[in-house]
């Protein structure tokens, strides 16, 4: 998968780049630009998948209600259905601080976020709910933007299109930290890969003070930033200690739990009590495996874990194809596949001890950014965009509905 550029621009889009010696405020108007360009490239998927959003989210109310019935749903329903399972963790961390230290396991820049916009919303998961969708927003501009100067708009487009219908795309927009937290890890590498290294560092630092897998990005910046130096040690400079900006976020919540809690990784204990352990990257493959193995077809643990286990495939898949086969990733593009692969096997290192060993797997996908890249080269084929844009379509309509429900998803 080689660099390449636009044979088409953009309607607007400068053609030439600006001169070294234009005036600062035509390298202002070029940058602005440039973002609008972003944004006009993807307002349409963003629209399009919202409206999906707020039409199921308007049709879930339906099932509850027996034919014919004169009930009249309340409208807040439309908003409450998205408050389920962890969104009520990041409410209450919100509303109240960490009350318990099991709680610490929901790092603190979201509901953070959250609690300071209650002061305006006057209701948390409405807040939740706007920092989401805020993000989301944010988060395809970047990713357009850091794909589309790689491989050109027609793949950057697709990446864009591929990761919003993703089955598992709804949690962006839920009062989850997935958008957030993709928007501060897309933003860090947009950074590095402009050789903006303080940047870089500060947006790692929001992205693991949101979630503890932030501490990734060390990988990419560290072989982005020697790569762009030819891996000489003579060539390292002073801007190489914005990288510590990155464990800074986690460092900085592990301080905090020390002196609320008396216990400095209080945060990674508290993944033992929601049931996840560090084990070796099989384990939970494997218990997967056995469940679907000694559980009936179509029993509600067998089907779940399949879906982890699809997660699970499709992710070890693109993320082979990051080094190998046609749409290998070239030596100056190796950062996203170095990121992909370390952050896969960091989600695989501590699976769940239950009847679910990927829990979530499906969600965290999302979080994997450089597969959807790998998706967006393979969908130039016809057939292919044609097959994900369907299938993908109508799963994430499927979830989305069970989540609306109350349903358990991941």
């Amino acid at each position: 998968m080689q660099n390449s550029t636009d044979t088409q621009n953009l309607p607007g889009e400068l053609t030439a780049p600006i001169p070294a010696s234009a005036p600062p405020r035509l390298f202002a108007y070029n940058y602005v630009k440039q973002w609008g360009i972003a944004l006009r490239a993807i307002a349409p998927i963003y629209i399009a998948v919202h409206v999906v959003f707020i039409v199921l989210s308007y049709c879930s109310n339906l099932f509850p209600i027996d034919n014919f019935s004169p009930k009249v749903i309340n409208p807040d329903a439309l908003y409450l259905s998205w408050f389920s399972w962890d969104g009520a963790q990041f409410l209450h961390i919100a509303q109240f601080g960490y009350t318990s230290s099991y709680r610490t396991a929901f790092f603190p820049l979201y509901p953070m976020l959250e609690g300071r916009l209650t002061f305006i919303t006057h209701d948390p998961l409405i807040a939740g709910l706007l920092i989401s969708n805020l993000a989301s927003l944010g988060l395809c501009m970047v990713f357009y933007r850091l794909v589309r100067e790689d491989f050109g708009h027609e793949q950057a487009y697709r990446a864009v299109l591929y990761l919003s219908i993703f089955p598992t795309a709804f949690f962006l927009a839920a009062g989850y930290n997935e958008s957030l937290f993709i928007f501060l890890t897309l933003l860090s590498f947009y950074a590095m890969r402009r050789e903006c290294w303080w940047l870089a560092g500060l947006a790692g630092l929001l992205a693991s003070l949101t979630r503890s897998a932030g501490l990734v990005l060390l990988v990419p910046f560290l072989y982005e930033y020697l790569r762009r130096r030819d891996f000489k040690a003579s060539r390292v400079r002073l801007d190489i200690l914005a990288s510590l900006g990155i464990p800074a976020g986690v460092a900085a919540f592990a301080a905090y739990c020390s002196y609320r809690f008396h216990d400095f990784l209080a945060f990674s204990h508290a993944q033992a009590l929601w049931g996840r352990h560090l084990s070796w990257p099989w384990t939970g493959t494997r218990g997967a495996l056995s469940t679907i193995v000694h559980s009936p077809f179509l029993s509600f643990n067998s089907m779940h874990n399949v879906i982890d286990l699809s997660a699970d495939a499709l992710l070890f898949l693109l993320l082979a194809l990051c080094f190998t086969g046609p749409w290998k990733l070239s030596r100056e593009q190796r950062a996203y596949g170095l990121y992909g692969a370390t952050f896969y096997l960091f989600l695989l290192l501590f699976p769940a001890t239950t009847t679910f060993p990927l829990v979530s797997l499906s969600r965290f996908a999302l979080e994997l950014f450089p597969a959807f890249i790998v998706l967006a080269a393979i969908g130039k084929n016809r057939q292919f965009n044609l097959y994900y844009t369907i299938i993908g379509g109508a799963l994430l309509s499927f979830l989305l509905l069970q989540f609306l429900l109350g349903r358990w998803i991941v």
